[in-house]
């Protein structure tokens, strides 16, 4: 594949930033050092959270969340982060969600979800639906799902699991999700070893997540498992082209609007997995950043402009 082509030099200077304390091959540390690195890098690109917003650190029925707020939401957007299951939290990923709630007015409840290989499948799952219903339960507002990586999986398994147990979810927004698609094919052959994230991280991240065989015909662990597309939320799924998690994203749109349900893929060209921290330093990424606000806002709204 021809990365140098493929990507330009925008996405490059952020791809070797990124390996400055996040090496290609972390996968290969110890749990405790691949969260080290991982914390390190988040922390070199964090960025300030937008004046305005406040935050409050709770507990949802004893899962750990922190609520982000500016003015008065009549919106709740539940936010699950990224980080193949095993590293990330509440910090890792708390400038993105306060600049989510800058940019909708929505209040944004991130979800610090247990982690792998301490806790496996389904423990994180468990988790994110007990803070989904706490949500809906103390706020009363409609709700919004969204995520990034294995934060994406995990809104799509909260979103399947919703449909007769919960009301009010206006929509799903998943960012470079991996939803346990075919790894045989496709984007997981086509760029297994891009930068960022190779199949090798995968299979290891897939391996740390379970005790035994991987489940089968279960879509709390793989959405792509489900048998039944039908009366899902409104969907958008962005996906980034070099990631071999890249057709996950199609084939799950696939599905939805062959059940009779909305959904839309955003494949954005040049970049690579992870790219939410590049929003202030890449062009291609920043603009991809404001298409993800634009679709949690529009699908809070109860707006559907992509037919």
């Amino acid at each position: 594949m021809d990365y140098e082509r493929l990507i330009d030099e925008e996405t490059w200077a952020f791809i070797r930033r990124t390996a400055e304390s996040y090496p290609d091959d972390a996968v290969d540390l110890s749990i405790e050092d691949q969260r080290r690195v991982y914390d390190t890098m988040c922390q070199d690109f964090r960025q300030p959270r937008p004046k305005g917003v406040e935050t409050q650190d709770k507990t949802a029925d004893g899962v750990p969340v922190r609520i982000y707020s500016a003015g008065q939401p009549t919106r709740t957007v539940v936010y699950f982060h990224g980080g193949g299951f095993v590293v990330g939290g509440l910090d890792s990923h708390d400038d993105v969600c306060a600049e989510l709630c800058a940019q909708t007015g929505y209040r944004v409840v991130a979800v610090d979800y247990r982690l792998c290989p301490e806790h496996v499948h389904p423990a994180q799952f468990q988790d994110c639906w007990a803070a989904v219903n706490w949500a809906a339960a103390e706020f009363g507002d409609p709700l919004v799902l969204a995520g990034d990586s294995a934060g994406g999986n995990l809104a799509a398994a909260v979103a399947h699991q919703t449909r007769g147990r919960l009301e009010g979810i206006l929509g799903q927004v998943l960012i470079y999700p991996g939803l346990g698609g075919d790894r045989s094919q496709g984007s997981y052959l086509e760029h297994a070893h891009a930068p960022l994230l190779t199949l090798d991280d995968i299979t290891f991240y897939e391996t740390v997540r379970c005790s035994g065989d991987h489940p089968q015909g279960d879509p709390t662990y793989a959405p792509l498992q489900d048998s039944d597309f039908s009366d899902l939320p409104p969907t958008v799924v962005i996906t980034a082209d070099c990631d071999p998690l890249r057709d996950d994203g199609q084939v799950y749109c696939g599905r939805v609007i062959a059940a009779g349900g909305q959904a839309h893929w955003i494949n954005e060209p040049g970049l690579v997995h992870g790219y939410l921290r590049a929003r202030t330093s890449v062009k291609r990424a920043a603009e991809s950043f404001e298409r993800i606000s634009v679709a949690i806002e529009a699908l809070g709204q109860g707006i559907w402009s992509y037919d």
